[in-house]
């Protein structure tokens, strides 16, 4: 248990988080909705029915489920209200800063949507959000890496490549790397990786989650990774995660998107505060918040319990989700100072 100013505490301190899906960020009523005035004939009716659906047998069922909810979105509207409720649920957990993964493929070759439709909606709906919640929303554009056909696997990635590199003046801050692990590994996306770095966008691939160190080893090595999406298995590599914490690779850690898919039993065997111990800089993220019944607030508390963090370890945590973004250094600096400075202030109502 909690003492209720601690939680009250955790639930106030803004926070800035750097991997979430938006597509999995579709709140059940909402995809509802989509689903209604699209067309979209979905195996569940009821806000009741979507959170068992939400219930995964393995990764590949949770992929499944992933591209039936983005076959509900069609329009420059669809696009506007994801992206502002989810501005708007920042807002409600004090987020003030979202690094946040789209998978522009998807939407372009599998729904058949054109990139000015989709981009126009997740601009006017990141704008709505700032105006209206003081929030601010970047874009990670992740290639999809479980396409089998090879030619077409390279037309995908050309296209992400394009459309992000396209789009580094209006939010775009970095290229990644999403979908099933195995059997797609990092090697196989150099040359996108390389193009896109050499635009001025960051490298942010998924590695580690599904698969082990070697996943991990090839998004450093091939990718020149800044930043690793999961890559929680580095744990099995005491050499790895020597050289994460030497050479300060955040990770982007999921811990309860990691005990839905298997990755870990439970919460209190996730090796978090082994990782932490190690020097390895970690960040706390909820990946895909409503399909693990979960939200950013929710994976903080996890720090106190069952990890069993001190406040000031919390709040190095926290702050890691700001050292570690992808905005200019001056940036950075001054909302580390105003996230220290609210943090004191608010331990100082609550008595901690």
């Amino acid at each position: 248990m909690i003492a209720e100013n601690l939680e009250r505490y955790l639930l106030a301190i803004p926070k800035a988080e750097l991997h979430v899906h938006l597509e999995g960020s579709i709140q059940p009523a909402t995809l509802l909705i989509l689903a209604q005035r699209n067309g979209v004939d979905l195996p569940v009716h009821t806000i009741e029915d979507v959170q068992k659906w939400f219930i995964f047998r393995d990764f590949n069922h949770f992929i499944e489920i992933y591209l039936d909810i983005t076959r509900c979105l069609r329009t420059i509207e669809d696009y506007e209200l994801i992206a502002y409720e989810f501005g708007a649920n920042m807002a409600r957990q004090n987020i003030r800063y979202a690094e946040v993964t789209f998978s522009p493929s998807t939407h372009r070759y599998a729904l058949g949507i054109p990139h000015d439709t989709y981009f126009a909606g997740l601009t006017q709906g990141r704008e709505r959000a700032r105006a209206e919640f003081g929030v601010e929303i970047r874009w990670v554009f992740d290639i999809v890496r479980n396409v089998e056909d090879e030619a077409r696997n390279r037309e995908l990635a050309d296209y992400v490549t394009s459309v992000a590199i396209e789009g580094k003046d209006d939010g775009v801050v970095a290229l990644g790397l999403g979908g099933a692990e195995i059997g797609y590994p990092p090697e196989r996306f150099a040359r996108w990786f390389e193009r896109a770095r050499e635009a001025g966008l960051h490298s942010a691939p998924h590695a580690g989650e599904t698969v082990g160190p070697t996943s991990v080893w090839g998004a450093l090595r091939v990718l020149a990774a800044e930043r690793l999406g999961h890559g929680v298995r580095a744990i099995e590599d005491p050499a790895l995660v020597e050289y994460l914490a030497e050479q300060h690779i955040p990770l982007e850690l999921c811990p309860t998107s990691n005990v839905c898919l298997g990755i870990y039993a439970n919460a209190a065997e996730h090796p978090f505060p082994r990782l932490y111990s190690a020097g390895v800089p970690v960040t706390i993220n909820s990946d895909d918040p409503p399909l693990f019944n979960t939200d950013l607030n929710t994976e903080v508390k996890l720090l106190v319990d069952p990890f069993n963090f001190d406040i000031e370890t919390v709040n190095h945590i926290v702050l890691n989700g700001v050292r570690h973004n992808f905005l200019p250094l001056e940036e950075k600096q001054v909302m580390e100072a105003t996230f220290s400075a609210e943090m004191a202030r608010l331990r100082q109502v609550y008595g901690l």
